[in-house]
């Protein structure tokens, strides 16, 4: 199976004016497969919506695509019978638009000047260990 990632529309705004700084923001990523569609036997075509939202409201992005899918006849028509049963797409289509949404959504968040969509590491604050007391028995 192979998969083609196509973006077909691109929308980011900034909402701070662009000398206040950044307060803390909690960043929220939102990916909608819309549909899968049979594009002759051996193609199946899948619309997608990418959403970055920033909270308090700070900026947002907003990526359209499709992906093309290529194939095993059989794969295909499996992958478009579970979408027609509800089911979710198989999880390399939905990795492969992720790794591109995400690549280009790094970029487009420098380009406005807002924090990139990635998530930072967290770091636990180091322990200080204790060091035994000093003792002074004879």
């Amino acid at each position: 199976m192979n998969v083609r990632v196509f973006i077909t529309t691109i929308s980011a705004e900034r909402f701070l004016e662009v000398d206040r700084p950044f307060p803390p923001v909690k960043i929220s990523t939102n990916l909608n497969v819309v549909g899968v569609e049979k594009k002759g036997g051996e193609l199946l075509e899948v619309p997608f919506v990418f959403a970055i939202n920033y909270v308090p409201a700070v900026a947002q992005i907003n990526i359209k695509g499709k992906a093309r899918v290529t194939g095993d006849k059989k794969e295909l028509d499996k992958i478009y019978n579970s979408y027609k049963e509800k089911k979710p797409p198989p999880p390399m289509v939905i990795q492969s638009i992720s790794n591109v949404v995400f690549v280009e959504s790094v970029v487009i968040s420098r380009t406005v000047g807002i924090p990139p969509p990635i998530p930072l590491p967290h770091i636990p604050p180091m322990e200080r260990k204790k060091r035994p007391e000093p003792s002074y028995r004879a």
